[in-house]
């Protein structure tokens, strides 16, 4: 005789919780790290986790539930990012200044992180992903590669396309100025 687990609303419940929790921070940050926004990366972890609430299967979460919500908030932020119209983008930026006075304290540096979070959008969402954990969130190439259930040569590959076409595109915007 076989005992299989039954999935009541209750279990699914405490599941879903505890996995938002083990994961809010990733999922913030990561979102935050396209956006530039806090409000934006808020709504990016409520889109993403209640698309996963309306799930009847998400056999990919099983698999790996870090991994995959870091994907899937990168995803949805770069789709946020992306729709977003141009004066909620200036506004964006302002926000932006504002968070990281310490970073970017006079125009030029804010125009380098309002820049910053158009290229990542505008970059592979694959490309984005390993690019943030390798860079902004300091995964090694091997944590990154584990996270993604990837090999670490396809990290290094992913990450140098990602490098040229960030470096194409500071070239176009800023010229030799930096």
């Amino acid at each position: 005789m076989t005992v299989t687990h039954c999935l009541t609303a209750q279990t699914l419940t405490e599941d879903f919780e505890r996995l938002f929790l083990e994961n809010y921070d990733l999922v913030y940050r990561a979102a935050y790290s396209i956006t530039g926004n806090p409000q934006d990366a808020e709504d990016v972890l409520q889109t993403l986790f209640l698309r996963l609430l309306r799930r009847e299967n998400p056999v990919q979460v099983e698999k790996n539930p870090r991994g995959y919500l870091y994907r899937a908030a990168v995803h949805t932020a770069i789709d946020a990012v992306r729709t977003r119209s141009h004066a909620e983008s200036l506004i964006s930026s302002t926000v932006l200044s504002e968070r990281t006075a310490g970073i970017a304290e006079d125009k030029r540096s804010s125009e380098i992180w309002e820049w910053l979070h158009k290229a990542l959008a505008k970059l592979h969402p694959k490309e984005a992903e390993v690019f943030l954990l390798r860079h902004i969130e300091g995964y090694s190439n091997a944590e990154v590669a584990h996270l993604l259930g990837v090999s670490r040569g396809t990290v290094a590959v992913t990450l140098f396309r990602a490098r040229v076409r960030l470096k194409r595109s500071i070239r176009r915007h800023f010229g030799d100025s930096l």
